[in-house]
């Protein structure tokens, strides 16, 4: 057993915890990092970019299988086929790269990796596994989350969570997905274009049920065209020897399941943590923080999906960034007006801000501008004319404070929507910005044109 002291702490080496790490130590704290599996968390190594490099070669595989057959660009091609062992290959390799250089950035930071389980023995010390007992001014939490699993359907054997799904070493014949939402449409859009038959199973009356009607249209239409089948309205009551059982409004009924996918949410993950030695209240499951990410307990912060809020990953870096800063002896808050949310479907979704309702809820009166992609040139141009970019403004000023769009490659935009919020852009500052020609991008200030009156595309 060793001793060790510090100045920064950090207790999870996902996305949150590693930049907290990383910034801690470019600012001259000495810094220690505990992270019982891989950093790079779940998302660089079993979620976020392993989900993102399948899609990529699922849309790959589905575009060389559309190329097979009579198709309007001409284009003629021998049926094709995946070795889709090659395919994991290439998506561990995405992942082995990125991994590895969180690795030599924790390095040149001068960060220590402790890799175990990290428990709390009070405030300022922690005992990992059986070995070193760490002493530190300031701890930081960032130990995510984990999926949710329901007890008719629990995980095992072809009873999977995101990760299982992820680690497939074939197509499945038969997929089923319990659960509507971005992580199950992901990852079931994905086998679907990769030869699997899906099926969907929502419990609730739409999918994606965190946005509009409008944002989710040309997605159920997509799904529609692969072959997906959707079951709304429906809960999954058991699985066994390739059949899925689900009760829906119409009664009881059987779906040929060689492999479930279970996406029905994620919840914080602290078991093993300890957190009853330190009287940290939750909610939830949550731990509560203030605007600083900072616990009740002083000198010891949360960040992430751990704490109340969007489980985001670009949220848990901003919130890394900031806690070091703060343990540097920095003056920061967290006072973020745009909080950008994807969804990687087929079309993509991206929001930021507030929706319409919620705008007229919070104002009393809003202007709301829409672009659809069919009359946009690039989107002709490219066979991707679902979707359309919506912009929402207060009606008294017409300040900018919410933007939804929905379209092929639609997430590249995500950066331009965050700047104009958080920077208090009006209506007229995007539609006198001149974008490039042909784009979507050109969707963006023709929706804040729209939003004026002065639409010159529709």
């Amino acid at each position: 057993m060793a001793d060790l002291t510090c100045d920064f702490l950090v207790i999870g080496g996902g996305p949150g915890g590693y930049v907290a790490a990383i910034r801690a130590g470019q600012l001259g704290l000495k810094t220690v990092l505990v992270e019982k599996e891989a950093v790079g968390g779940t998302c660089l190594n079993v979620g976020c970019i392993p989900s993102k490099a399948l899609i990529h070669a699922a849309e790959k595989f589905h575009d060389a299988v559309s190329f097979a057959v009579e198709n309007a660009l001409g284009i003629q091609n021998a049926a094709p086929s995946i070795d889709y062992a090659r395919t994991v290959g290439w998506k561990d390799g995405v992942v082995a790269t990125l991994t590895g250089g969180v690795r030599g950035l924790l390095k040149r930071a001068k960060v220590e990796v402790v890799s175990g389980t990290a428990q709390f023995i009070d405030g300022k010390t922690v005992q990992v596994g059986m070995g070193d007992r760490i002493t530190a001014k300031t701890i930081v939490i960032a130990t995510g989350s984990t999926p949710v699993d329901l007890p008719p359907l629990p995980f095992g054997g072809d009873v999977l969570s995101s990760t299982g799904a992820l680690a497939l070493t074939h197509v499945p014949p038969t997929f089923a997905v319990v659960g509507g939402g971005y992580i199950g449409l992901e990852i079931g859009t994905a086998f679907a274009k990769l030869g699997a038959r899906v099926t969907v199973v929502e419990a609730g009356p739409s999918l994606l049920p965190q946005y509009d009607a409008e944002l989710v249209k040309p997605v159920a239409k997509r799904l529609e065209a692969l072959g997906v089948t959707v079951h709304l309205n429906a809960r999954a009551t058991g699985h066994e020897a390739g059949r899925l059982w689900i009760e829906g409004p119409d009664g009881p009924a059987q779906i040929d399941a060689d492999k479930v996918l279970v996406a029905v949410g994620r919840k914080p993950y602290t078991d093993g943590l300890g957190l009853e030695r330190l009287s940290l209240p939750t909610q939830r499951g949550f731990i509560p923080v203030n605007d600083r990410c900072e616990t009740p307990m002083r000198g010891v912060f949360a960040i992430g999906d751990v704490i109340p809020g969007p489980m985001l990953a670009h949220r848990a870096m901003a919130e890394g960034e900031m806690v070091a800063e703060i343990a540097a002896g920095h003056t920061r808050v967290w006072d973020k007006q745009a909080m950008p949310a994807t969804c990687f479907t087929d079309p993509e979704i991206v929001t930021v801000g507030l929706s319409p309702q919620e705008a007229k809820d919070q104002f009393g009166a809003a202007k709301i501008g829409r672009f659809p992609f069919t009359a946009n040139g690039r989107a002709l141009a490219t066979e991707g004319t679902e979707g359309m970019v919506r912009v929402v403004a207060r009606a008294e000023d017409n300040r900018i404070v919410g933007i939804q769009a929905v379209g092929q490659g639609i997430s590249e935009l995500s950066s331009a929507f965050s700047i104009a919020l958080d920077m208090g852009a009006r209506l007229e500052d995007v539609a006198a910005i001149v974008q490039s020609h042909p784009t979507r991008s050109e969707g963006f200030a023709e929706a804040a044109m729209q939003a004026l009156g002065r639409a010159v595309h529709i």
